[in-house]
Parts: structure tokens; sequence; C-alpha cells
């Protein structure tokens, strides 16, 4: 199986310019913990997580209704699995970089997010086991 074929396709997005109120909201609507953040034309440019909004902006004492999405994100590189790239290769790009969501790219474009939970119920559970296992222990 390949990312494209477990993936959440069309997955919602933020842009740089959203209010953190705005995409906070927008993730409790869809009961999720994160939000890709693409420009116009689509280009995966960041994600920004429900971490990042308690520490970076709610413990930081920032506004949420004036802060934007692109003044928290972070500018290094984001870590992403190619839509034809295997199960395999998603679980060790997660467990590499403990994250529990990956998004999904072909070229520069998203279209769509891989989490932990869609590898748990395609992969054998001694395989999500080791990723829930590094997930826990990081930092």
């Amino acid at each position: 199986m390949k990312a494209r074929d477990v993936m959440t396709p069309q997955a919602e997005v933020a842009r740089r310019d959203t209010t953190i109120e705005d995409a906070a909201a927008k993730m409790a609507a869809l009961d999720i913990g994160a939000l890709p953040i693409c420009n116009e034309d689509g280009h995966l440019e960041g994600v920004i997580t429900d971490r990042d909004v308690t520490v970076k902006v709610v413990a930081a004492g920032r506004d949420p209704r004036t802060t934007r999405v692109g003044e928290i994100s972070q500018e290094s590189e984001v870590v992403t699995i190619g839509a034809d790239d295997s199960l395999d290769e998603a679980l060790r790009t997660m467990k590499d970089h403990a994250i529990r969501r990956l998004p999904v790219i072909d070229g520069r474009k998203l279209v769509g997010m891989v989490s932990q939970g869609d590898l748990a119920r395609n992969l054998p559970a001694d395989k999500t086991g080791e990723l829930v296992e590094v997930i826990s222990a990081a930092p």
C-alpha cells in the first residue's frame, strides 16, 4: 500500500495570514490536531499543531485573535511523504522525526495527510506499537 491509499485526501489548510483563533477553531470543528499551511497555489509551507497554539500563543500570553499562523510557524523544512511512497516509508519517517501527522505531497502540492491512526489501521500492530513508543518517548 501507498500513502495515497490511506491518507485523508483534500486536507483542510491554513494560510500564513490566518489568525490563530481561526486556525484553532477550524481544528476544533474538524476534531484534528494539525493543519497544513499552504500558499494560494496549494504548495505546502508548514504545519501548525494544537501544541503550537498552546505553547507558542496561549502559554506565551499572545493574543490568538491578532497573532497570525505565519508568526509562529517554523521556518525549517517541513517533513513530508510522497503520495506514492510506501506505508513502511511513512512509518519510518514518522519514527525518525517523532511526529504523529505527516503531510502527503505530490511534487510540492499538498494532496492529503497521513496520521498515526491511519497507519495503525493499515499496518501490523507491532509496527504501529513501535511508532507509538518512539513518539511517546520523544521530548
